[in-house]
């Protein structure tokens, strides 16, 4: 089977391929000479995944799928949330930055309790379908490890005690949130 994922994230694509292996050919963005800045307005990480799905089979005409993850603190009341990406800034990608933001925002908190969700829209053949998966954590309360990306050197999992960044790429790739929903969507395909 062949599917596009709607990304240019050089380690968001190498994490899937690697949950994913020989099960499926992934093709990226770039792979389908796709270089446009999809848009991702919606209030909800399921809402901006369907929008980058379809914008792409809409475009293309092919099967994709596409993710959105967040970072969901409860002393933050679920921020950053739909923002994780943009956390410090708006209108670009910063991840020291995002990194910064939170470790500030959270010092002096003692409930330091929080979720990575991701959601996965699948659009196979004309047909929606949502996957998702979760993690469990907390917050450190510094940057820790120096493996993975984005928020992984400040997110512990529960029953690890370690960052995403300290346990490694593999070792987060069998257990992260992404892996879980990916997981859900091979299963779906498997079972086709």
């Amino acid at each position: 089977m062949k599917l596009v994922i709607a990304t240019n994230n050089a380690h968001k694509l190498s994490e899937i391929r690697d949950i994913l292996g020989q099960k499926v050919e992934l093709l990226s963005l770039a792979d389908i000479d796709c270089y446009d800045d999809i848009p991702e307005t919606s209030d909800t990480l399921e809402g901006n995944a369907l929008q980058k799905a379809r914008y792409i089979y809409e475009r293309y005409g092919l099967d994709v799928f596409a993710d959105d993850t967040g970072l969901e603190v409860t002393a933050l009341n679920g921020r950053p949330g739909v923002f994780t990406a943009r956390y410090a800034f708006p209108d670009r990608h910063d991840t020291e930055a995002n990194t910064t933001k939170l470790l500030g925002e959270l010092d002096g908190v003692a409930d330091r309790t929080a979720r990575f969700r991701t959601a996965i829209a699948l659009i196979l053949d004309g047909k929606e379908h949502v996957f998702e998966g979760i993690v469990n954590g907390e917050i450190a309360t510094e940057r820790r490890g120096t493996d993975g990306f984005g928020y992984d050197p400040v997110f512990i999992p529960e029953d690890t005690g370690k960052t995403f960044a300290e346990l490694g790429v593999e070792q987060k790739n069998q257990m992260s949130h992404r892996a879980r929903a990916v997981r859900k969507l091979c299963d779906f395909i498997l079972a086709l």
